[in-house]
């Protein structure tokens, strides 16, 4: 065999060699490139917003019959009692109506009177064999006519008489007026508002709020109220509702907060500036990609800069939109978090940072 052979024979086997030896090596383990970002705490710029002292319970307190108003005895911040009354309608139609069905009452308690007697005769006389059980049949059919009669004048009597009772407005519950809708001599139907009554024991901030601001707001959330005309007189609030829905014009959201112990200075209407509360006034602005939820608990991926590992962190999610959320809790400045490709990492995975998409 000639030298050349040799060698292209040699190095066919060397190369058959390393192959094997490739084949058998362990694998390397996996480092997964990460797009990430360092956290940074933001300012939402909330300043002060004004608005406005209101009760949380208010009714509108109607007829319940049609009228004419004869009498009105509240006016707009009249503090009432519970079953003070506050207006009245000319009850004369009501009393006659009264007295019409207590006659039909007295008719129909005689008429039954006299079918009971009818009856009773009818009973005696077939007894003696004089009368037939047909006769007394139709008696007793009768007496049970005569009978539901009476019920059902009864029932008209009441009926009369609770309308002649709502001649006569009075409040249903300890209040202050804050509206009067109808004026003495005026014809108002029945349930049609006539004064509104306001509870002053449960006061609330409604305050209007753009659609950046409650965004990061939830229920719960504390404001610091302050009276506008004196801001040393303070009060603490969380908020109970936000509309669902902005207002078409001014595309502002009603937020009401509720009061804590509020001082009596805050009364109803008074002026009011609502300021959210230092704590709850940063967050930390996230893309949606980077929120893993699951098990109704949303979390972060944070890289440990030493080992270039990844871990799950738990964060207190404010507000969210289509592409960004806001971490108000559970995750502080300065942290690595992963912001894409979360659903597929594992914790202790290693990673690598792509540095020119983080910041």
């Amino acid at each position: 065999m000639s030298v050349a052979a040799r060698c292209v024979l040699w190095c066919g086997v060397m190369a058959v060699l390393a192959g094997c030896k490739s084949e058998g090596a362990a694998p390397q383990a996996r480092v997964r490139p990460v797009l990430s970002t360092v956290t940074a705490l933001h300012k939402n710029g909330v300043s002060a917003f004004a608005g406005t002292v209101e009760p949380r319970y208010r009714s509108s307190h109607g007829f319940k019959v049609l009228g004419r108003i004869i009498a009105r005895d509240v006016n707009v911040g009249d503090v009432v009692k519970q079953g003070m009354q506050l207006a009245a309608i000319d009850p004369v139609a009501l009393k006659l109506a009264v007295r019409a069905a207590q006659a039909d009452l007295s008719s129909a308690q005689a008429q039954l009177a006299n079918a009971s007697a009818v009856e009773s005769r009818q009973a005696t006389l077939q007894q003696q064999g004089v009368a037939t059980p047909a006769t007394l049949e139709a008696a007793q059919q009768g007496r049970e006519a005569a009978a539901a009669a009476v019920l059902r004048a009864q029932a008209a009597l009441a009926k009369a008489e609770e309308q002649l009772r709502g001649a006569q407005l009075t409040a249903d519950f300890d209040g202050v007026v804050t509206s009067v809708d109808a004026e003495v001599g005026q014809v108002v139907a029945p349930g049609q508002s006539v004064i509104t009554i306001a509870r002053p024991d449960v006061r609330e901030a409604v305050v209007d709020l753009p659609d950046d601001v409650d965004g990061s707001l939830t229920a719960g959330t504390q404001f610091e109220v302050a009276l506008q005309t004196d801001p040393s007189v303070r009060a603490v609030g969380r908020v109970r509702e936000i509309a669902p829905e902005a207002d078409p014009t001014t595309r502002t959201r009603r937020v009401r907060i509720t009061l804590e112990d509020p001082p009596a200075r805050f009364r109803l209407g008074t002026t009011v500036t609502a300021t959210l509360s230092t704590a709850m006034a940063q967050s930390i602005d996230l893309p949606a990609s980077a929120l893993l939820e699951r098990n109704g608990q949303t979390m972060v991926w944070v890289v440990d800069p030493t080992s270039s590992t990844v871990a799950l962190q738990h964060v207190t999610v404010g507000g969210r939109t289509d592409h960004s959320f806001q971490v108000v809790g559970g995750l502080a400045s300065g942290v690595r978090v992963v912001t894409a490709g979360v659903n597929s990492l594992a914790p202790g995975q290693q990673v690598t940072v792509a540095q020119e998409m983080s910041r």
